[in-house]
């Protein structure tokens, strides 16, 4: 979008949620005022093979119009596109694209994508927003638009029904601004109206990573290069072998067809494999238990040994089933997070709304 007048300004907003994100896309929508100058495009994470009512949804919860995106859709300001089921949402040359690329940290649509394409397309006049929802998903995503001088803004994890993604985007931009969903609207209104100064942080055309990780998004076929050596690990959704791209925080992990994955997120995935494997153990030793204990019952008085050694068998078979049972049980008890001290409010090095509200108008620098 070009920027309006001779100033330049913030004008592309993306934002991403996943559990307990519709709550605050709500409050959010509510807070924009009527004719906001920006577009708003939004990724919730869904259900591949469910349609979306939240273009409906958001519509009735503010005054901008919401609709689900259209592939090759041209942006208009005042307006807020929302991602379709099993689809990234993507913008490439000022247009929408929608994509069937590779899951990132298992889902399609994927808020990193969307991240990622906006700092390459908007550079600083880019805002990400991230929402409540569990994992870390939105991160690194974050971390890109952040990097490309682009501002970040972070759900209070006080705030958010499920804290995780908030702070995991603050540890990875720990200046971003953080606010309450209902605070959050407000706050890109002021965002998009303050002048734009001086030179870009950098020109993200010519980061080459991000470029790559976009073009993987949007299924072009791209080499592994600009990754680094093998990590030894498997990609829970192909097999493939994962690569490392290494942050100033923590590693992410890429296969070569281009699934990607977070630390966490492949924690958690490599925990439901596992747990996927010894219920098929325990089917395993169950229907040995049963055979050996039927054969045993089919052998006539004069082979009283061989149903001996039959039972023998189906009860080493059951009590190595009853191990698994307690492997299983024990893989469920993981306790939840606690709750830091910080998330109490916005710790040290936080961008906060207060700050932000006693700024003047004009530059983000606070000069006029």
């Amino acid at each position: 979008m070009p920027a309006r007048g001779k100033a330049e300004h913030r004008d592309m907003i993306a934002v991403g949620a996943s559990a307990g994100g519709v709550e605050a896309l709500r409050a959010l929508v509510a807070g924009l005022p009527a004719g906001f100058p920006g577009v708003v495009l939004v990724v919730l994470h869904v259900p591949r093979d469910a349609p979306s009512a939240l273009p409906a949804i958001l519509s009735r919860s503010g005054p901008l119009p919401a609709a689900a995106a259209i592939d090759g859709e041209e942006l208009v300001p005042s307006r807020i596109y929302v991602a379709q089921n099993d689809h990234h949402l993507l913008v490439l040359d000022g247009r929408i694209r929608l994509t069937r690329g590779p899951a990132e940290n298992g889902h399609r649509p994927a808020v990193d994508p969307l991240f990622r394409s906006v700092a390459r397309a908007a550079g600083r006049r880019a805002v990400g927003v991230v929402l409540s929802g569990s994992r870390d998903d939105g991160a690194a995503g974050l971390a890109s638009i952040s990097a490309h001088g682009g501002a970040v803004v972070v759900q209070d994890p006080e705030d958010a029904l499920y804290p995780w993604m908030p702070r995991a985007a603050l540890a990875q931009v720990p200046s971003g601004l953080v606010a309450t969903a209902d605070e959050i609207g407000p706050l890109l209104a002021r965002l998009t109206a303050l002048d734009l100064a001086g030179t870009p942080a950098s020109a993200a055309a010519d980061d080459v990573l991000l470029n790559a990780e976009v073009a993987m998004s949007d299924l072009e076929p791209v080499t592994t290069d600009e990754l680094e050596p093998a990590s030894g690990y498997g990609c829970p959704a192909c097999g493939g072998a994962l690569f490392q791209i290494s942050t100033d925080v923590a590693p992410r992990y890429r296969c070569r067809i281009g699934h990607a994955w977070s630390p966490e997120s492949l924690l958690d995935e490599q925990a439901i494999a596992l747990e996927g494997a010894l219920w098929m153990a325990l089917r395993a030793l169950e229907e040995k238990s049963a055979l050996s204990r039927r054969m045993a019952r089919s052998r006539t008085p004069r082979h009283t040994a061989t149903g001996a050694r039959f039972h023998d068998i189906a009860a080493d078979a059951e009590a190595a089933g009853e191990t698994i049972r307690r492997l299983i049980s024990q893989l469920g008890s993981v306790a939840t997070p606690p709750v830091e001290a910080e998330s109490a409010g916005a710790a040290p090095g936080y961008g906060s709304v207060a700050a932000m509200a006693a700024r003047p108008p004009g530059r983000l620098d606070g000069t006029r």
